[in-house]
């Protein structure tokens, strides 16, 4: 895949069908997602797509006709706590390593700034998937807490959370 060849979008209704398979593999292996592996296609339409929810937005990155990842923004909590974001990515397997994540998550962070959010915050970044953490860590996310056993990984068993968090206000200048 050319690094220039990448489209990234809001998503529409009609894309699903092709989201479905990226959300149905990524779930299904148990590891990164609370999901339950086996979630059927219409709850995780539901899920991923919510349409009608308030400032709720899907995400879509295409390669040439093919969407090879998606992604959610949307409020971390209501009222009085919706300054802040949460958002969450799939790639497709098929596509991973290839430097998308990280350019669609340039993406996102940018929308979220222009929404007006301040900050982003991961609930759930399980403690093994090494290369999450290591890539939201290189685009400035710290770990602002860990949970114990939290997630029930499909080969290690009860695994940690890791609770992550990057500020999206504009940086001052320091004298």
């Amino acid at each position: 895949m050319a690094p220039n060849d990448l489209l990234f979008r809001r998503a529409r209704s009609d894309d699903w069908p092709a989201i479905w398979p990226i959300f149905r593999e990524v779930v299904a292996g148990g590891d990164t997602y609370a999901y339950l592996p086996d979630t059927p296609e219409p709850v995780a339409r539901e899920l991923w797509m919510q349409p009608g929810a308030n400032r709720r937005f899907t995400y879509v990155a295409e390669s040439g006709d093919t969407i090879v990842a998606t992604a959610y923004l949307k409020p971390n909590a209501i009222g009085l706590g919706d300054h802040i974001c949460n958002a969450g990515w799939m790639v497709a397997p098929s596509a991973s390593r290839q430097g998308i994540g990280r350019r669609f998550a340039e993406y996102v962070i940018a929308e979220a700034e222009a929404f007006g959010f301040v900050g982003m915050q991961f609930n759930a970044v399980v403690s093994t998937n090494i290369r999450a953490i290591r890539l939201w860590q290189s685009m400035g996310f710290e770990i602002a807490g860990t949970i114990p056993d939290a997630f029930r990984h499909n080969s290690t068993g009860l695994t940690a959370i890791h609770v992550m968090y990057r500020s999206l206000a504009p940086q001052q200048d320091q004298p």
